[in-house]
């Protein structure tokens, strides 16, 4: 037998998905997040699923995970003590920044403090031009200076980021070098080393972070491999990447900005999955866990990708998959400010104690608290029995909240609801015109262990046709990361005018790029063979000041096919902003090149077939729309493909459970799935 793990952390839970090569069907399990031993909720779940399915750890060949100890470094300041090292002259990079301010309704709205402040800010005299040629050599006092008053402010690393870096590394490494003899117990980092890219800003604030949580993460793997190897798992430990691929956890410690948004990027890997199993072509995933619900767009079949997502504050440069934060967790808390007003989040409850109605010692109001006073929640288990739910200490929770809004405390949790529904809406308008879709024409996907829960109060404000919720939704994120590809980016900043002479140059710097590729893929696989290749470049017409990226045909750029390229930048134009000009000079500014090895995929498995309308296990008492209903409870496992019903209904199952609203029809499709249809939208 042969056992394939994956394991995503999250902030109230921890999931896992195993998959069987033999068989090729997975096996889920929950067990609760430990954030003051992060590590240990892993070995608790390879103890659960030993005996909840009598697997042998010996047997798991493939164990990969996903996690959230360098976001939540970065979310909390909580990361290394860090000096930065930049050319003399530039020591207000950080501050300067882009000269936006966060909020541009609000004319007050401040920037974040830098993880760096400005007085552990070094400057060294030194000068690389644009072209990478050298116009001042590295003057060694000033860099011993800037050693001696790192040394001196009690930094523990340091982060060397200098002007036109990207272009040509040798200052980089020569400052690198010198701290390495002076000061050997600092952790140092170079910009070029981490995402050598254009404009010295969003490189240094990419080295930033990368330097800011990377001892954390790495001793953070490294204790996990101890440990899966005490726990008799031989397998190498890999972990899921922002950009939606895995690597080594060898390869994460020391390149770990790549992983640091790894969770949100497997669940939206699974989503794409289950979607392109179900044949549905655009879809919005949302996935709910503890803390936060993050919201991406899937378009035809595929993730949609970006760079510039934000990691709390800040702003990280590297490719990802595309997941915006929207709103609140199960475990957010409800309160009601000076003014009366109902706010839900963004504090939450987290794993320990976590919502009230847990019974862990959490008594502060939460979303979870709300469906358990309203009766969604309660009626079986949950959480593979880890939780027996307490549905007095939610009205005890959510009882003084109610009392200040004069309200009931069902009618108070249905308001925590609708608040929150409120925050999610708005959330998701931002996307939708972020990237001009019709949410008319989407299917909702939700997943984690709330989004079935508040999936058709959403897709009822958007008015979305339809909500399909996976067969296991609360551990969608882990067969994510379970079934993701390997998968690396490389970048070459190239910064030049687009026409004839720069050719050879553009086919010399593309087999520099599949050079870098491959040998990568040869580290993590043994063999870069059947892998496959994606390029895109940056680019823009002369006298713009951003790119795009542009998809490119590797072929038509190593024949030197400069038409191929430049139609390719014309068509993109045109279709994100409605015009092009075929007479503009064109500059290339980057290569982009992504290599893949794609891993084994689970097939879904199809449920028998009944005609027969399914039998409810019982009715239910639950407070819905202003009003008190008997309701039909379902059990997922109980429920036949072809069978149908109408809500207001539950359905509950180990790791979620599934509010349907009123308005809403339910048909069990071949593979399990609920396909949820908002009558509202149909004419």
């Amino acid at each position: 037998m042969s056992l394939r793990i994956g394991v995503d952390i999250g902030g109230s839970f921890t999931d896992f998905a195993v998959l069987d090569d033999e068989t090729r069907k997975i096996r889920t399990l929950k067990v609760f997040s430990r954030p003051d031993s992060p590590g240990s909720e892993v070995l608790a779940g390879i103890a659960g699923l030993v005996e909840r399915y009598k697997i042998a750890p010996e047997d798991v060949s493939y164990f990969t995970h996903g996690t959230t100890v360098g976001v939540n470094a970065v979310v909390q300041r909580k990361g290394l003590r860090l000096a930065l090292v930049t050319t003399e002259k530039f020591e207000d990079v950080l501050e300067i920044a882009r000269l936006k301010i966060p909020d541009m309704y609000h004319l007050l709205s401040r920037r974040p403090e830098p993880l760096i402040p400005r007085d552990r800010v070094f400057g060294v005299a030194e000068r690389i031009g644009a072209d990478g040629q050298e116009e001042l050599p590295v003057d060694e006092a000033s860099v011993l200076k800037a050693i001696r008053a790192a040394q001196a402010s009690g930094c523990e690393g340091v982060v060397i980021s200098l002007l036109h870096a990207y272009r040509n590394p040798t200052h980089e490494l020569e400052v690198k070098a010198l701290f390495a003899m002076h000061a050997p117990a600092l952790f140092v980092s170079c910009s070029h080393e981490v995402w050598p890219i254009i404009r010295e800003y969003e490189r240094t604030s990419t080295a930033i972070i990368s330097g800011y949580v990377q001892p954390k993460v790495a001793n953070y793997l490294t204790k996990l491999q101890g440990a899966l190897a005490e726990a008799g798992v031989c397998a190498e430990l890999k972990v899921t990447k922002s950009n939606g691929g895995v690597m080594s956890a060898e390869n994460g410690k020391s390149n770990c900005v790549q992983m640091i948004l790894s969770g949100t990027a497997s669940g939206v890997i699974g989503a794409t999955y289950v979607a392109n199993q179900c044949g549905i072509k655009n879809c919005m995933s949302l996935d709910i866990g503890g803390t936060t619900a993050d919201v991406a767009l899937i378009v035809n079949g595929e993730p949609q990708y970006a760079t510039g997502e934000y990691i709390g504050d800040f702003q990280i440069q590297i490719p990802s998959v595309s997941v915006s934060s929207i709103g609140d967790g199960g475990g957010s808390i409800a309160w009601v400010d000076d003014f009366g007003v109902l706010k839900v989040g963004p504090q939450s409850a987290g794993s320990s104690p976590g919502p009230a109605c847990y019974g862990r010692g959490g008594d502060k109001p939460t979303i979870t608290d709300a469906f358990a006073v309203m009766g969604f929640l309660g009626q079986s288990d949950l959480g593979y029995n880890s939780v027996s739910l307490d549905r007095d200490s939610a009205r005890t929770a959510i009882g003084p909240l109610a009392e200040r809004l004069g309200k009931t405390v069902e009618q108070a949790a249905e308001a925590i609801i609708r608040v929150s529904t409120s925050s999610m809406y708005a959330g998701t308008s931002r996307l939708i015109s972020r990237f001009g879709i019709d949410p008319r024409t989407f299917t909702l996907l939700p997943f984690g262990g709330a989004g079935p829960m508040l999936a058709c109060y959403l897709a009822r404000a958007l008015s979305m046709p339809s909500v399909t919720v996976p067969r296991t939704p609360g551990v969608l994120s882990a067969l994510g990361g379970l079934i993701a590809d390997i998968k690396n980016d490389f970048v070459k900043t190239t910064y030049y005018e687009l026409d004839a002479s720069v050719l050879p140059t553009l086919a010399y710097d593309v087999r520099m790029l599949e050079a870098q590729a491959r040998d990568w893929m040869t580290e993590q696989v043994g063999n870069s063979m059947g892998a496959m290749l994606t390029m895109t470049a940056d680019m823009r017409y002369r006298g713009q000041s951003f790119e795009i990226e542009t998809p490119l045909d590797i072929g038509a750029v190593m024949k030197g096919d400069i038409d191929s390229i430049s139609n390719a930048f014309h068509e993109e134009h045109r279709r994100l902003y409605g015009h092009s000009d075929e007479h503009a000079g064109i500059q290339l500014v980057a290569l982009r090149l992504v290599i893949a090895c794609a891993t084994p995929k689970p097939e879904l498995e199809r449920i028998e077939t009944s005609e027969v309308a399914p039998v409810p296990a019982r009715m239910i008492r639950v407070w819905v729309d202003d009003a008190e209903r008997d309701i039909s409870l379902y059990r997922r496992a109980d429920l036949l493909a072809g069978q149908s019903f109408e809500g207001p209904a539950v359905v509950s199952q180990d790791d979620a459970t599934t509010c349907v609203l009123s308005g809403f029809s339910v048909t069990v499709d071949a593979f399990g799935n609920l396909v949820m249809s908002n009558r509202a939208t149909q004419h």
